[in-house]
């Protein structure tokens, strides 16, 4: 449970231990199989759809013996409105609905005696269509539905979260539910069923799927308040989601959150603008500490509706740290392979990447000037 951060990671991260590096790759596979499953090609019947039914999907991904079972797909709908005319462009211009990921339940006995329960994964691939790009863009805060504020005592912005996630979140159609709805509703059958026993809830996502990772967690505990199960989220390379309240909300409630961060990649820098570095663990260098200012200025600020916060723990990363990457563009550093590359390389802050290994030595990159040294293994 400790890999499952129920005491933060502490002492985990840095230097990275060998066990939680492994349950973050295979989380990764997790999210890493819903882009495989995902079918890109716009000309395709199927484009936005899922290539594979729930019982082949993990072997036909390219993700065998997980000792998983898909339990149902997942779509994501889009709340922007278009306009007449759009329905003379290409259809894949307009998709409004599209496959996002899916649930899945450890079924093997071994792998639940190994982890020690029951585990269920909820992955989210990253943002796919026209629709979805456009939902990134509307990048301002907005009030959690359902949430009390404005009471003596509390945060009086309450908790907001970006626009367009909470779009995709939450919108519907008359012939297909939100994702909000599919997750609940899911979430109350596997309680119902497995609810007498140990059990986790890992939600991992990439991109814009570790915001809606983000957002899935928060409304789990929101919903099912009460139920003693773990909530856990294992974010790569995931935007900013919300503000200060709301990452009080998720402190209070006991969700989880990871985020693995390249300190290259530039979407982990959006949206908005930071002025909230009260925990070290979460403060970026060029944050500003929001307890320098006046009462009046931070106010000032937060009615901006650009004003984020960082939420859980963090594991910071680097491109530049690894020799096996031959360009640091912005396309790169963003990929879910290129997290995967460097939370496998990853050794610590002072040692940050392994190099290679040699025959009986183990050679590792020491600083980020390029120094080495080598140990025997």
């Amino acid at each position: 449970m400790e890999y499952q951060g129920i005491r933060n990671w502490e002492g985990l991260l840095d230097p990275l231990d060998d066990n939680l590096r492994g349950e973050i790759l295979r989380y990764g596979d997790f999210v890493d199989a819903a882009y495989k499953s995902f079918d890109f090609n716009p000309s395709s019947p199927t484009y936005a759809n899922s290539r594979f039914p729930k019982r082949t999907l993990f072997e036909r991904s390219g993700l065998r013996d997980t000792g998983y079972r898909v339990t149902k797909h997942l779509c994501a709908t889009s709340g922007i409105q278009l306009p007449r005319w759009m329905e003379k462009a290409p259809r894949w211009m307009f998709t409004q609905s599209s496959w996002i990921g899916y649930v899945a339940v450890s079924q093997n006995q071994a792998e639940i005696a190994r982890l020690g329960r029951r585990d269920v994964v909820i992955a989210f691939r990253g943002t796919a269509t026209c629709l979805e790009w456009l939902e990134n863009l509307r990048a301002t805060l907005t009030q959690l539905p359902n949430t009390e504020c404005g009471k003596k005592g509390s945060d009086e912005s309450g908790p907001k979260v970006e626009h367009g996630f909470l779009s995709l979140y939450t919108s519907g159609t008359p012939i297909r539910p939100s994702l909000q709805e599919m997750v609940r509703e899911e979430c109350k059958r596997l309680l119902q069923t497995y609810g007498d026993e140990p059990l986790s809830l890992t939600i991992a996502g990439h991109s814009l799927g570790a915001a809606l990772a983000t957002l899935a967690a928060y409304d789990i505990k929101t919903t099912f308040n009460g139920v003693p199960v773990l909530v856990t989220v294992i974010s790569f390379g995931g935007p900013r989601v919300g503000n200060r309240s709301f990452r009080q909300h998720l402190d209070k409630q006991g969700t989880k959150v990871l985020r693995i961060v390249n300190s290259d990649d530039v979407i982990t820098k959006l949206p908005g603008f930071v002025i909230d570095g009260d925990q070290n663990d979460v403060a970026d260098k060029g944050d500003l500490g929001m307890a320098s200012f006046p009462s009046w200025i931070q106010k000032r600020m937060e009615d901006t509706q650009w004003v984020y916060a960082e939420v859980g723990r963090e594991l910071r990363l680097s491109s530049k740290d690894s020799p096996y990457l031959n360009s640091v563009n912005v396309a790169t550093c963003h990929d879910l392979k290129t997290y995967l590359h460097l939370v496998n390389g990853f050794v610590s802050s002072s040692c940050p990447f392994l190099v290679k290994r040699q025959k009986g030595f183990l050679v590792t990159a020491v600083d980020k000037a390029g120094g080495k040294t080598t140990t025997r293994e």
